[in-house]
């Protein structure tokens, strides 16, 4: 009896410890199989939004058709219960390439009873030019979506739409604001909304960019900086037969040039230069009187810019012929994005949600390929940016292969909404 007795007194309480912490789990439990369940059911609304959004061809000179899918984007935003505007470019930072005319963007905020800002970014136009869909429809075939357009970006704008969607019918508000941003521009180096997306992100505490996370749905917390060089070298023009002392060769000056700087390359952090056009001359039998290059560079910090630009400028000062004159441009078309503590932070979040779904998730520190809108994000934020939170893709800037993996919306629509849903409540410091 007392040897019973006993049992009971130490069992009882661990037993009821027991199921209260399994109460609780239950309990937490709940509302992922809820968001898991409606991501199933929205896979086919955002596949049906996914083709209207191919089916717009939004190349980033097309003025008309990017007006087209924003007002599309924006109509959608609005359904949601967003304050929504479609905003025209007024503050454009002009490269060597850019139009005349800019396309717009959709600026839309979702207003919460919580205290976290929180921002989703993508991109609606592509690289093609108009008349190219009839080549590149959307279709699906086996576990591939096939369009124009379709991997870079107009999945990250459905995912978006989707995602916001989502919350919606999970009623959920416990944000402060939910911040989404689509632009017409990033395949130019977005010139005309590099300096929006830099002013929206600054006070946001998690920016999540919607670009693709290639085949295998890679989180990225680094990309590479962008920038551009150009040498125009003016001589003196004179008869290359007859009188050739009496002109200033442009091209002798440009190659002086190009030579004295083709060792400004830095692999071992990452900067790269590398000229790769040139033009000179008019004539066979003209002394060429003026001379261009341009060259790519590739950083992995800001501050490597800065150190590029300061290196050429001092190069040029050394002339092969004193009488030529040589002027240097240096463009930042999209600096790098560099992790952060904070980014690392919510990217191992996302690991942890994807393994309630049985999934693993890659999370790159390492910049790799081109620059994204990710990098005019953080470039004042002091919250977390995250890039490749998009759907597995393949064949960005192809004619013929660009897919996206439809294996990969349910996964990314559960991963984005309880990347919100934990950030807003504190699960997610």
């Amino acid at each position: 009896m007392l040897r019973s007795h006993a049992a009971s007194t130490v069992l009882g309480p661990l037993i009821a410890s027991l199921w209260l912490a399994c109460a609780a789990t239950l309990v937490h439990a709940e509302p992922v199989a809820d968001v898991h369940a409606l991501a199933q059911k929205e896979q086919q609304p955002l596949l049906d939004t996914l083709r209207d959004l191919v089916n717009i061809e939004s190349g980033s000179k097309d003025i008309e058709g990017l007006n087209r899918i924003a007002e599309r984007v924006a109509s959608q935003l609005k359904q949601l219960g967003g304050t929504v505007e479609i905003l025209q470019p007024t503050d454009i930072y002009r490269l060597d390439d850019t139009p005349e005319k800019i396309g717009p963007a959709v600026h839309a905020v979702f207003k919460g009873t919580g205290a976290k800002k929180i921002m989703l970014i993508a991109h609606m136009d592509t690289v093609y030019l108009k008349g190219m869909l009839k080549d590149q429809p959307f279709r699906i075939d086996g576990d591939k979506a096939y369009g124009l357009g379709i991997a870079d970006d107009k999945q990250g704008v459905a995912l978006i739409l989707h995602t916001v969607a989502l919350l919606q019918k999970l009623n959920f508000r416990d944000y402060g604001t939910l911040t989404v941003f689509t632009n017409g521009d990033e395949e130019i180096s977005s010139p005309g909304w590099r300096s929006t997306i830099t002013k929206l992100a600054s006070d946001q505490d998690v920016v999540f960019s919607f670009e693709g996370g290639g085949t295998d749905g890679t989180l990225r917390l680094a990309t590479s900086g962008i920038g551009s060089a150009y040498l125009t070298v003016h001589g003196r023009s004179s008869h290359a037969g007859a009188r050739p002392e009496g002109g200033v060769n442009a091209l002798y000056e440009l190659s002086h040039q190009v030579l004295q700087m083709k060792d400004l390359s830095k692999p071992e952090q990452g900067l790269k230069l590398n000229w790769t056009v040139s033009k000179s001359g008019t004539n066979r039998n003209v002394i060429p009187a003026e001379a261009t290059a341009q060259a790519d560079a590739r950083a992995l910090k800001v501050s490597d810019f800065d150190e590029l630009q300061k290196a050429l400028q001092d190069k040029i000062r050394n002339r092969l012929l004193p009488e030529s004159r040589v002027e240097l441009k240096f463009e930042v078309r999209r600096p790098p994005l560099e992790p952060s503590e904070a980014s690392r932070r919510v990217a191992a979040h996302g690991k942890t949600i994807y393994g309630e779904i049985g999934l693993s998730l890659k999370v790159d520190e390492k910049a790799i390929g081109g620059g994204t809108d990710a990098a005019f994000a953080a470039l004042q934020s002091k919250g977390a940016v995250v890039e490749g939170m998009g759907l597995s893709a393949f064949g960005a800037h192809s004619n013929d292969a660009e897919y996206v993996q439809v294996d990969s919306i349910v996964p990314r629509l559960y991963l984005a909404t309880r990347m919100i849903m934990d950030l807003s409540t504190g699960k997610l410091k």
